[in-house]
């Protein structure tokens, strides 16, 4: 853990010493794990199926970059992997169209199926999803003679991702819903054809983590330090509406005493953007001070997978659960062979 807060200053980030955590870093050297993680706390701020916000307090920083750097790399998920194009009259060239199919999300649970093997010829249910796309675009009946309006003037335009249909393999059907195979989004814009234009094709989606690929990464994570600000002297009139227009809204309001001064207090300084913005101004400057606290961590997970927010944290924590389930067999294997010799 780091020394002390983090100062933002104008031209520089400063560190105070003295933080309370590492003073007790010699004193929890020897205690058991409950009592060394006793001032730890998890609380989640806001969860639903598509974002979750979770504080870590008291946890070292590189924890919660561990989970960061697991979600994006090791969280596995469902994407498109090999396309069969069999007719694409359409102005986009086959490979720029295969590479946007691999980048729809889907709504496939990838905890229902396996790894490909890299030497698997065939396709099977156990570890392929197949996709089928065909689009034929055509002039629209009964169109204005004057219509200039493509959009208008010809059915199938616009392929979107909601012409991908599935195609079950094996007894998938007896398995999943058709529903639960779908596009994520159904209005994901793939490409513009004209009259005569056809594209027809075969997708085949499969398991894989996003080290391999950034289209199997099931979605966004990152972190921020949990934002602290001090005003230093009071604060008002023109002042203190110029240090609220400094920072992001919420952070800073502006109260009307009985004597009729607006004064500025802070209001919620967790939603500070860290622009430092306030060092644009000499006559406020001095009025507050900025630090971020490194043993309160913000986590963020947004999902666009198939994977709901908490259930990619859930994941990770797994995959980490059993990467030291397996340092820690090495370490027994080591000590084992040494006590034999």
């Amino acid at each position: 853990m780091s020394t002390g807060k983090i100062v933002l200053k104008e031209f520089q980030l400063d560190q105070e010493p003295g933080s309370p955590v590492t003073s007790k870093k010699k004193k929890n050297k020897d205690k058991n794990p409950e009592e060394k993680y006793a001032g730890c706390k998890i609380e989640i701020i806001n969860m639903d199926d598509r974002d979750l916000e979770i504080d870590f307090i008291g946890f070292h920083i590189s924890l919660v970059n561990a989970y960061r750097r697991i979600v994006l790399a090791e969280v596995a998920t469902m994407a498109i992997e090999k396309v069969y194009m069999y007719n694409n009259t359409s102005i986009v060239q086959d490979e720029v169209l295969a590479h946007r199919l691999g980048l729809v999300p889907l709504k496939v649970d990838p905890r229902f199926f396996e790894f490909r093997n890299k030497d698997e010829t065939e396709w099977g249910a156990q570890d392929s999803v197949k996709y089928e796309l065909k689009v034929k675009c055509s002039k629209k009946p009964g169109a204005a003679p004057d219509e200039t309006d493509p959009d208008n003037l010809y059915v199938n335009r616009k392929v979107l991702s909601s012409s991908l249909k599935w195609e079950p393999l094996g007894n998938q059907t007896d398995i999943f819903q058709e529903a639960n195979m779908q596009p994520l989004h159904q209005d994901i814009l793939l490409a513009k054809m004209n009259s005569g234009h056809e594209i027809i094709l075969e997708a085949y989606a499969v398991k894989g983590i996003g080290s391999d690929h950034a289209k199997f990464q099931p979605g966004l994570s990152w972190y921020r330090l949990l934002p602290e600000i001090e005003l230093t002297r009071e604060v008002e009139g023109e002042q203190a509406v110029l240090l609220q227009k400094c920072f992001s809204p919420g952070v800073i309001e502006i109260d009307t005493t009985p004597e009729g001064k607006k004064v500025a207090k802070v209001a919620d300084a967790r939603n500070d953007a860290c622009s430092r913005n306030v060092f644009q101004y000499d006559s406020i400057k001095d009025s507050v001070k900025l630090t971020r606290k490194p043993d309160h961590v913000i986590f963020y997970i947004e999902s666009h997978s198939a994977l709901k927010s908490f259930e990619i944290l859930e994941e990770s924590v797994n995959i980490m659960i059993g990467k030291c389930d397996t340092l820690l067999a090495e370490i027994d294997k080591h000590t084992d062979t040494e006590a034999e010799k």
